[in-house]
């Protein structure tokens, strides 16, 4: 036997009240009062009544969720990003899917899906411009994480990358340091490519060499970092190359990596070599040495990008851009040049 699927006329006819009053509850409508609300609530848990989501979107046109695409969820920073999202999420009344995928097809098909209120994007970059005028055209709510890109239903929030990674550099130049290697992470990763910018004006600036070889492929990986760097100081030893005196990694992720490869093959960190990062992850203050490193208000990006996306869809807004700016915090993982 089948068992009888619950309504809202179900619920409402328990708690004796009308179906619209149960729809404004359950929605969180100011009109119901509280001691209303609860007790509506407390019916449709017992009923185990599940909202008809599809009949609200025909009726509001709107589902209440939100779409976060990305290729990846790994490591700390998507940890703290994601979970700022969600929480600013539910505080605002929506609901929040993750999609994580490489495939443009996919992140396409999910935003002119019609199941989503709006999308936050993280890998913009694979949106081509054809594309973005698609969604332009469609009226697609999209934030975007790592681009700056702004329309009538398109904005950003973003971390100036670039100026951090020209004030790290700084601060290595200012300690003396005249060979630096930069640690690289994918050709396409927006934050990174900011950040090598900011590297090399700082060079360029202070009119200082840069050997291609010193650029190498961490791809924001603890793991891979610590193998490229084993492997490119084993290739110096042989052909008897200068080694930097400093490193500046594309996230702390790659610098850990880094300082564990040179502490394994017997440098002193930073009496030999120094090493910083970018993001301020947890670790980063509890590694021996602790890692310096470029705040990044990752929470902060979070919030923003709700508080931009509910703008644009409640507050009728047009998309703007906001670029948020992180700080040196010095630590033990850098020195004074001891090169001659």
């Amino acid at each position: 036997m089948i068992d009888k699927k619950i309504t809202i006329k179900d619920v409402a006819k328990k708690a004796g009240v009308a179906v619209s009053t149960v729809s404004n509850a359950l929605n969180g409508s100011s009109l119901v009062k509280e001691e209303t609300r609860k007790k509506i609530l407390k019916i449709a848990e017992e009923l185990n009544y599940v909202p008809n989501i599809n009949g609200r979107m025909l009726k509001s046109g709107r589902s209440k969720t939100l779409c976060f695409i990305t290729s990846s969820i790994k490591g700390e920073y998507f940890g703290r990003l994601l979970d700022s999202v969600n929480e600013k999420c539910i505080e605002e009344g929506y609901g929040l899917e993750i999609v994580v995928t490489w495939h443009k097809e996919i992140i396409m098909n999910h935003m002119l899906g019609g199941h989503f209120d709006g999308f936050f994007l993280f890998e913009g970059e694979r949106i081509a411009e054809n594309e973005k005028q698609m969604l332009k055209k469609e009226g697609i709510v999209t934030v975007m994480l790592d681009r700056n890109y702004e329309d009538e239903k398109i904005g950003s929030v973003i971390f100036d990358s670039y100026k951090a990674g020209y004030e790290i550099t700084k601060h290595l130049i200012n300690l003396g340091h005249k060979k630096l290697a930069f640690v690289d992470s994918d050709d396409d990763n927006y934050d990174c490519v900011e950040r090598k910018r900011g590297f090399f004006d700082a060079l360029k600036e202070n009119n200082i060499y840069f050997d291609e070889r010193d650029l190498l492929k961490g791809l924001f990986d603890e793991n891979i970092s610590y193998a490229v760097i084993r492997a490119d100081m084993r290739k110096r030893k042989i052909y008897r190359e200068n080694i930097p005196t400093a490193y500046v990694c594309g996230n702390d992720q790659s610098a850990i990596g880094t300082m564990r490869a040179l502490i394994d093959l017997g440098y002193k960190i930073p009496k030999d070599i120094s090493v910083t990062g970018f993001d301020n992850i947890q670790i980063s203050q509890y590694f021996n040495p602790t890692l310096t490193t470029i705040s990044n208000p990752i929470e902060t990006q979070g919030k923003m990008a709700v508080e931009l996306m509910i703008d644009i869809l409640d507050n009728k807004k047009d998309g703007y851009t906001r670029v948020l700016s992180g700080n040196i915090i010095p630590r033990q993982s850098t020195g004074i040049c001891n090169s001659k």
